[in-house]
């Protein structure tokens, strides 16, 4: 059994699917781990580390080929398909609510890929939790780039020149980034407040210290199965836009996090909200790559509207690429156990979470989303 980690190829991407700690838990046991040359320099790992925790460093091309799994953060480059055997899996961030035809390369191959982002949110898949492990990373790094380009300090302040008073976040969204980035501005000194259609995420915002800011939305329903925010009615959407361009005015940073799997993210800092902040403050847009929650997003661009600062970064959690990649790993490995026993391949397509994360399987496509686009069966 051979598990292949390539180099990440996309710009601005510097993590790695294995780290070397990772890689010496897998090793043994029938199980070989091929790691291609610089694949964890970005993150800090040298193809030494890898080699010193028993892993071979390879080409791309020997690591690709033999390869019975391939472990990889992003999808691969097109031309990587044709180096790989017909009956490979694929494990890794795919996109498949957001670019299903981006797979047709895996389906034609015949291929078997499980996307880490599909992996349902049940208590037995914590571990292999990666979108939740990326959207911490995420959260606390929107906080230190809001607070390194706002021309103030984040705490309170008691000096012989006078109080400097603590800065003001708003936080929009409490899912796993919010609710990090607001932990991490309230480490900072900062005064927070927090919005999210979902009532319950209230109880987790206050414990953390933090103001929750609730709208009466006369008891519609908020939260899917899957504990993610609901698209809401226009009429419910614009009573919370309302209530987040009032705080919105008084802060001086506004850190937006709420996206919806395959679809584009909602819309919540107008372009009157965004009039109506005060020069010098700073937006962090988590949601860029999805269409972005504040109307002036520019995904990928910092652009300055009017003095205010808005940031529509794009894959946040690859700055932080060490711990990045160490909180991935283990979220991978842990999902390697359901696939490998002893050495050798041992899938049960029953098991939820295989069910629930496989996008294909040997060509064929499970996912009926993915299915619709591509014209293929759902198996």
């Amino acid at each position: 059994m051979r598990i292949a980690v390539p180099l990440e190829k996309q710009p601005g991407e510097a993590r790695v699917a294995l780290v070397p700690e990772s890689a010496k838990k897998l090793m043994g046991g029938g199980v070989e781990v091929f790691v291609e040359a610089g694949a964890g320099l970005k993150a800090g790992y040298l193809d030494n580390d890898y080699t010193t925790a028993g892993a071979s460093v390879a080409d791309r091309a020997t690591v690709l080929s033999g390869a019975d799994i391939v472990a990889c953060v992003n999808r691969l480059e097109n031309d990587d398909y044709a180096k790989l055997k017909p009956s490979t899996i694929l494990i890794g961030f795919f996109r498949p609510l957001d670019e299903p035809a981006k797979l047709e390369p895996i389906v034609s191959k015949k291929l078997t890929a499980f996307a880490m982002e599909l992996v349902p949110r049940i208590t037995r898949a914590q571990s292999m939790d990666a979108l939740s492990s990326m959207a911490t990373v995420a959260g606390y790094k929107a906080v230190i780039m809001a607070a390194d380009n706002l021309p103030r300090m984040f705490p309170l302040l008691m000096t012989a020149a006078g109080t400097v008073p603590p800065a003001k976040v708003l936080v929009l969204g409490a899912g796993v980034a919010g609710l990090q980035a607001i932990a991490t501005a309230r480490r900072l000194g900062a005064v927070v407040e927090a919005y999210d259609v979902r009532a319950a995420a209230g109880q987790d915002v206050k414990s953390l210290g933090a103001k929750f800011l609730e709208v009466d939305l006369g008891g519609l329903e908020t939260q899917d199965a899957g504990g993610y925010a609901k698209e809401l009615t226009p009429e419910a959407l614009k009573l919370g836009r309302d209530m987040v361009a009032k705080h919105a005015a008084t802060s001086d940073v506004v850190i937006t996090t709420a996206q919806i799997p395959g679809r584009k993210a909602p819309l919540m800092l107008t372009e009157e909200a965004v009039n109506s902040m005060k020069p010098g403050a700073v937006i962090v847009d988590l949601a860029a790559a999805t269409g972005g929650n504040c109307a002036y997003t520019k995904a990928g661009e910092t652009i300055n509207h009017n003095g205010v600062m808005i940031m529509g970064p794009l894959n946040v959690p690859a700055t932080v690429a060490g711990n990045a990649s160490q909180l991935y790993s283990r979220n991978v490995i842990t999902f390697l156990g359901l696939i490998i026993e002893k050495g050798a391949l041992k899938m049960d397509m029953a098991d939820e979470i295989l069910k629930g994360s496989c996008v294909t399987f040997q060509g064929g496509s499970v996912h009926p989303a993915v299915a619709a686009v591509l014209g293929k069966p759902v198996a």
